[in-house]
């Protein structure tokens, strides 16, 4: 059994522990709360990108001949991976790179080359760990993404598509839900899909405005040209933004957990500390006692 001592610097340990993952736990919960505003606020932009896409696309005599949205046969696909920059956030890093490695494994059974991109220095270290080679990666921009940041991963996207190094481009990351529940998301991002451009049924009053009679400067085949670059950096900004969000998610909740399971190691220790103390004093007695009886004989 270990000794007195032993078992009260386990419980000091313990206790420094808590506080740091308590800390963490704070901190994360106080950035969740702004970053979820950041994806309410964004929300309403990617509404109006959408409704002037499907309007200018209406107007549009034939848009199948511009670059994001030409098809041809896939022979390469480039996966985008949305990982953090730190750990400590329980599954969020390991359940995103799982479903990518489960991806990989379809596509290259359907005769597919797979091209790796990543954004985290976590999904980086664990993909070059294994021997990956990584057509674009970015770091240090995961826990609070610019549009400028996004800007920059889809400009490199688009490159990689309209020189024809892949055939499709695909993106995993970690959607938000809620605090406790963060999905792993896999979504094409090119070529851009054309129902992207179909208003559906129910069309908002916008929409409806979009259908109209307009004289559109310069044509709207240009001016789609002109969007759907913008649309894809939205796209990649929309999940920096989830996947922000739910990494700040997954580590207050991890770090919860933490906290209450360094508490419940604090209470066994302090019961085996007062256990062994209870037994040092007991000897002690007994010892006393022995050494009284001896005197007296």
């Amino acid at each position: 059994m270990a000794s007195l001592q032993d078992i009260r610097r386990r419980i000091t340990s313990v206790k420094n522990t808590r506080k740091i993952t308590k800390a963490l736990e704070l901190v994360a919960g106080a950035r969740l709360r702004r970053a979820q505003m950041r994806i309410e606020e964004m929300r309403p932009y990617a509404d109006r990108m959408q409704e002037l896409m499907v309007g200018t696309a209406r107007a549009a005599s034939s848009f199948r001949n511009l670059a994001l949205l030409q098809r041809r046969e896939v022979k390469k696909v480039a996966l985008l991976v949305l990982t953090g920059d730190r750990g400590l956030a329980g599954p969020f890093n390991g359940q995103v790179l799982r479903r990518a490695f489960e991806f990989e494994r379809a596509e290259r059974a359907d005769g597919h080359e797979i091209v790796w991109a990543v954004i985290g220095r976590k999904g980086a270290s664990t993909l070059k760990f294994r021997r990956y080679e990584l057509a674009a990666q970015w770091a240090g921009f995961v826990d609070k993404p610019t549009y400028a940041d996004a800007q920059a991963v889809a400009h490199q996207l688009a490159e990689l598509y309209t020189s024809g190094e892949v055939d499709r481009v695909v993106i995993a990351y970690n959607r938000f839900e809620s605090a406790l529940v963060q999905r792993v998301t896999v979504t094409d991002l090119l070529p851009i899909p054309e129902e992207k451009l179909e208003a559906d049924d129910d069309l908002t009053p916008r929409e409806q405005a979009l259908r109209g009679d307009f004289i559109y400067e310069p044509e709207p085949e240009e001016i789609l040209e002109r969007l759907l670059p913008v649309y894809l950096e939205t796209e990649i900004y929309r999940a920096l933004l989830e996947s922000a969000t739910s990494f700040l998610a997954a580590q207050m909740t991890a770090m919860r957990n933490a906290s209450k399971n360094a508490g419940e190691l604090i209470d066994t220790y302090t019961l085996q500390m007062n256990r062994a103390r209870q037994a040092q004093i007991t000897q002690e007695i007994l010892e006393i006692v022995a050494g009284a009886d001896a005197l007296t004989q």
